[in-house]
This record gives C-alpha cells, structure tokens and sequence, in this order.
C-alpha cells in the first residue's frame, strides 16, 4: 500500500513548541578514518551517487578555488567507498587529469546507457563540462564533442527531462562573468544520446537573475512538469513555469512572496500534504524562509511561524537539506554554515525547534551538506563541503541514532487510459519520495513497475520494468507495446537505500479488443476497410502482434467479427 504519513496538513500550523533532543551527540565527524589526510581544496559542493555499480554511494566534490574572482584551477575529486563508508581518492585513476573552478557537480545517466555521468558548472566565465562513464566508474571527458560551446558564471547545474522524450535535460544558472554577475540561466536540450544544445532563447523568456547561487528543475505547480526556479543573492528569485513541452513562462510575480540573500534552496514536503515546500538558506536576509506550497505552486513565507524567535538565527548559512534524523516518519532539517557548527532543526508536528548537542560543535566552514548512507547502517549521515575559509578540510558527520524504518511515499501514479495501440511504449510517470532530499531526490535501492499482462487467451504473464530517474522526484517507465485483448495491470514498487519497501496501488488498462482497428466498441466492416488501408503496415491493425498487418490479421478480424 501506499504510505501515508501521519502528520496532517493542518495539524503542523497549530502550535510551536519547544523539543529536546533526544540522541545526544548523534553525529560525530570521522573524516580522517574515512577520507585520510585533508587535501585541504577548496570544495564548494558535494554529490553522491554510485559510481561504479557496486551498491554504495560514492562521493565527489566540486573543488575550485576563488571567491570574488577566479584562481587557479583544482582537482575534481572522486572518492570511492569501500561499503563501509571508509572512501579512497580515485580521481586521477577515474577523471584523469582534470581540473576546473568547478562551482557544483551533478550525476545522471544523460546517454541511457544505466550508469551515472557527471555535469559540471564552472564560475568565472568558464564552460560546462560533461564526463560520461564507462559502467565501471571510469569517466571521459567529452565536453568539446557534446555541449554548447558557452561559458558561463555557473554557481549551479540540475538534471531533468523538461520536453518530455524520457532523456535528462540540464539547467544552468548563470551569471555570465561570475555567479555574482546578471545573466539569464542556460537550458540544454538532450538529443537522447548525452548530445546537448543550447535552446534557451527558444524554450525560456529573456529574464535575468541578479548574483545567481542556486538553480534547479523541480515540479512546483504540482502538474508533473519540471520547472525552474533560480535563487538570488541580490534580489527576487525567478521562477519559470513548464508548459509540459520544455517551454517556458515567467510565474514569478503571481506565485512568490519575494526574498533577500537567498544562497540555496531545498524542496521537500515536511508538512505532508503531497506537495513539495522550500526551504531558503539566508532567504530573509541571513535568516531562513520556509515557503509553504499550496498545491498549485504559489507560495507563502511562514518562518515566523514554523521557525520562530531564536530558533531562526542571524548567521551566514550556506546550504541545507532535508532529512528525518530521528525516524518520526517527518522531515527535519540541517543548515551549513561558513563560520561555526552546523545546526539541525526537529519537525515536531507544530513548529521546527533547533536542537543542541546532537551534531558535533565545529567551525567547519561549509559551503554544502549532504545526508545520505555512507556506511550501510541504515541511517543518514552528513558530508560536508569545506571552502573559502578556514583549513578547508570536508567532513564526515558519522550517525549514530536510529536507522531508517520508514518506506518511501508514492506521491502519484499515473494511470493511464485504454488504448488501441498495439505498439507502445506505454509511458507510466511517478512521483516517489522518501525521508531525505538532495538535488537526486533520494538514493533508492530499488524502483520499478510490476506488470501483470492477461488475455484471455494466454492467460497472464508478469513483467517487471524500471523506473528511471528524470529529476528531482519523478520517475518514469515505459511499457513494451502489447497485442490487442491483453489487461496492463501495474504497480508501483519502491525499496529505499535501508531497505524499507512499499508497493503502491495497481492500475489497469485494456489494449483494445482483438478486431477492433478503429476503437469504436464493435468488430465490423468499418474495421476491415481500416486493416486493408494499413496492409503490410505495422500498428493498430496489427490484431496478432506479430509486427505487420497481412493475412494473418484478416483471418483474426473475421474470427472475431462472426464470433
């Protein structure tokens, strides 16, 4: 069944109140057992994925040095888990020689081929790069053969399928000279094969972002449409809504309440009413915004009520992500911050209240942070992305409390009508959510659609097809074409990375009834004018599946047509 979450809507905006924590000292940094010596870079984001196909999450951080104006190029690096979240640097032996003023990092599998490949933004006017793995971990850099040749003042990138066609897209936010420049953010259009070409001006209004730190693709409005919002550091954040082709239009006026010095942004649906709510780091003017959604992508800011008086902090924040650090089946949240410790906040159904003593208390300068399973214990543990300031040494915040108990949330299934087309792809969408956020959503061990396939005449048949990731939170599958006369039941199955399943509701629809070409309900001479105008063709005509219309056809129409 479909979890439900027991926190109501309504319920979390009735009263605040303050919580103690409850695992004292939960996280504690062990970066040198797990990373070895500091490399001492400077490190401005962090992404985790699996790499090499082993069944671990491993870790790479976008490392380039420079804060108001550029320096010398550093090492992308690229750590490898060994299962237990102990890591060794494989950068040389797996990116080669690269370097970059790399600003953020992204995974996703851009050619189709099952693995994941890796999107860089650089700063400082600089191009994109793209690197496309080889299936065991080992990436080329092909940047010069597959991207637009664009530079740009990147602070971040974000992969989804903005028109559609089942591949991943990418978004740039960018201030052209800098991330502190004005610019208009770059939309890259995927040909399927991890080509890409720069169809902003076509696919996105002419509006600039002023000091640009954020950028990603993300479902607002609630339509099952990546669109793109873009924080600021200095003035409004834009938002562009998807018309569901990849086009898009300026929402932002109608459906934000406005911000300050917005650095990033985190989306996940911590008052589970099925829509995702924002979180802003710094969002009111070195404070932080909740921004709660109303189900239609309008926004209201609610940090007075949801985060009062001391719990929301004057300080400089730098990034944040949402994640259940006490497995009561709600999303908390923990802040990084430049100078001193980073802070984690508890949902206790009414109000967040900031905790003391559960992360350990050091002045880590971060810049990013990231919750995910390093060490397979079925709980979240905290990377974090040191730069700019300090010794610029990253850490590993090792958890200690509760493992992970809550499955994932099935948000939505589409569920898709009947059809007389015999050829597919039948393309199901679903929204799968779980008890942690990053810019992938969440790190599942397993998503895919279990398909019963019956007709009367074969009887049924089971089918299991993946669900791929097309950003943020939604997936996507694609059914094989089937004969007419066959029932497509199919369920959703989602299994997290602690091993927690959940199989949502099934959905049913009808290939049409054998003989029936023209889907008018009945087998009859309108049918057989529609099989001989399409012979030797495939399609709809094609009663028995077998991939052309021919004699073979014509007898099972006149079968069906006196039976």
């Amino acid at each position: 069944m479909i979890r439900t979450i027991r926190l109501a809507a309504p319920a979390f905006l009735l009263a605040s109140g303050l919580a103690s924590s409850t695992y004292a000292q939960q996280f504690i940094d062990d970066a040198a057992a797990r990373f070895g010596p500091p490399l001492n870079e400077f490190s401005n984001q962090i992404a985790m994925s699996d790499v090499d196909g082993d069944g671990d999450l491993d870790i790479a951080f976008a490392n380039g040095g420079g804060f108001g104006s550029a320096q010398p190029p550093q090492r992308v690096r690229l750590y490898i888990n060994n299962g237990a979240g102990v890591f060794t640097e494989e950068s040389a032996a797996r990116l080669g020689s690269l370097t970059a003023i790399a600003r953020d990092l992204e995974f996703g599998d851009v050619d189709g081929d099952g693995d994941v490949d890796i999107a860089i933004a650089q700063d400082f006017a600089r191009p994109a790069l793209l690197l496309l793995n080889n299936g065991a971990g080992v990436f080329s850099n092909v940047s010069a053969t597959h991207m637009p040749s664009l530079t740009m003042g990147s602070p971040h990138c974000s992969f989804g399928d903005v028109d559609d066609d089942g591949d991943l897209d990418l978004l740039f936010a960018d201030g052209v000279t800098s991330r502190f420049g004005t610019g208009r953010c770059k939309l890259f259009i995927n040909d399927g094969t991890g080509h890409f070409a720069d169809e902003t001006v076509a696919r996105t209004p002419n509006v600039t972002t002023t000091q640009p730190m954020d950028g990603n693709l993300v479902d607002l409005n609630g339509d099952r449409h990546l669109d793109i919002i873009i924080a600021s550091r200095s003035g409004s954040t834009r938002i562009l809504f998807n018309d569901g082709t990849g086009n898009f239009t300026d929402a932002t006026g109608a459906v934000w309440p406005g911000d300050g010095i917005t650095y990033s942004f985190d989306f996940g649906d911590f008052d589970a009413d099925g829509d995702l709510d924002i979180l802003g780091v710094n969002s009111l003017s070195a404070r932080e915004g909740i921004y709660v959604n109303n189900g239609a992508g309008t926004f209201t800011e609610m940090a007075a009520t949801l985060l009062p008086g001391a719990n929301n902090p004057n300080l400089d924040d730098n990034d944040s992500k949402w994640f259940d650090y006490d497995n009561d089946g709600d999303l908390d949240f923990v802040v990084a911050r430049l100078i001193g410790t980073e802070r984690i906040y508890r949902n206790d159904g009414a109000s967040f209240t900031l905790t003391s003593g559960v992360i350990q208390n050091l002045n880590s300068s971060a810049l990013d942070i990231e919750a995910g399973d390093i060490d397979g214990d079925g709980d979240y543990d905290l990377v974090i992305a040191v730069g700019e300031s300090g010794t610029f040494t990253n850490r590993v915040y090792i958890n200690s409390g509760p493992a992970d108990t809550n499955p994932p949330t099935i948000a939505h299934v589409d569920s898709l009508a009947s059809t007389n087309d015999v050829v597919g792809p039948y393309v199901v969408k679903a929204v799968i959510r779980d008890d942690m956020t990053s810019d992938r959503n969440f790190y599942p061990q397993e998503l895919k659609l279990i398909v019963m396939l019956e007709s009367a005449k074969e009887g049924a048949a089971p089918i299991e097809v993946p669900l791929l990731w097309m950003g943020y939170d939604q997936y996507r599958a694609e059914l094989p074409g089937v004969p007419a006369g066959t029932t497509v039941t199919y369920s959703v199955f989602a299994k997290d990375a602690a091993g927690n399943e959940t199989t949502g509701s099934p959905h049913s629809f009808i290939v049409g009834q054998p003989g029936d070409i023209n889907g008018d309900g009945f087998v009859n001479g309108s049918d057989l004018a529609a099989l001989l105008a399409n012979w030797g063709m495939p399609g709809v005509s094609d009663i028995n599946g077998d991939g052309t219309t021919n004699g073979v056809d014509l007898a099972a129409l006149l079968a069906a047509w006196t039976g």
